[in-house]
């Protein structure tokens, strides 16, 4: 079976705070962020809110993308979610369900 690599951003409700992160399933990760269940930034400063991914087959470069993002200036950052998601929706509920949520 092929994985699937996703680089992704996450924001606040208020659209104040991006993390840039990267995971072989979205789906299951973004229900760990969401239910707080992972330590660290995310969940110290409730960033929940999917606005951006992308996805490849390739880990290395999924991991390098992550490392791009991570060094881009915010204004670059907010230009790539715009364009993709101009409304800022929460991109959680179109992420087909790995098992990892209940019915």
């Amino acid at each position: 079976m092929q994985h699937q690599y996703c680089v992704y951003i996450l924001t606040s409700q208020t659209n104040r705070v991006l993390y840039v992160g990267v995971t072989s399933n979205l789906p299951k990760r973004i229900f760990e962020h969401k239910n707080k269940l992972a330590d660290g930034f995310t969940k110290k400063y409730n960033v929940d809110k999917l606005v951006y991914f992308e996805q490849g087959e390739d880990v290395s470069s999924a991991l390098h993308r992550e490392k791009q993002l991570k060094k881009w200036k915010r204004e670059w950052k907010l230009e790539l979610i715009e364009k993709s998601n101009p409304e800022w929706k929460d991109l959680s509920d179109t992420l087909v369900d790995s098992g990892s949520r209940p019915e």
